[in-house]
């Protein structure tokens, strides 16, 4: 799994212009799913980015997570991660799993989150999304299982 956390002030999610989920102050998750992914990956890496700290502590240093501020989560099914742009002009995505593989591994990274007693939002699986945030710092970082 391969996911672009971005620490937002505030982001959301539309579809053919209504917005479907909407967080505050938080993490935007774009998480790709390869097809050598399984549910331990899903689980890892839920509890890895619900524990990183990059928030700010009392002294302005990266110390807290997003356990512990309390903020919520937005999560975006996003294949094209998985997209290799080495060879060529046109990424390859033969290593993005198919689509039932990963809907069940987005939807089990999701529950693992909520079941850390994050607030978590979602786009809409194979949707196309107009994705809008506040990137806050900024603060992005590529996280892999």
């Amino acid at each position: 799994m391969r996911a672009v956390v971005q620490r937002v002030s505030e982001a959301s999610v539309r579809v053919q212009h209504e917005v479907i989920s909407r967080i505050g102050n938080g993490l935007l998750v774009l998480l790709g799913v390869s097809r050598a992914d399984s549910s331990k990956e899903a689980d890892h890496l839920a509890g890895k980015i619900a524990q990183l700290r990059i928030f700010e502590d009392a002294d302005g240093k990266l110390n807290r997570s997003l356990l512990e501020i309390g903020g919520e989560m937005l999560i975006v099914s996003q294949f094209t991660l998985l997209g290799d742009c080495r060879k060529g002009r046109r990424p390859s995505f033969m290593d993005a799993a198919e689509p039932a593989q990963a809907n069940e591994l987005y939807e089990r990274f999701v529950r693992h989150t909520r079941s850390m007693g994050i607030s978590a939002q979602t786009g809409r699986f194979q949707a196309l999304m107009a994705v809008s945030l506040v990137n806050d710092g900024p603060v992005t970082l590529i996280v892999e299982s």
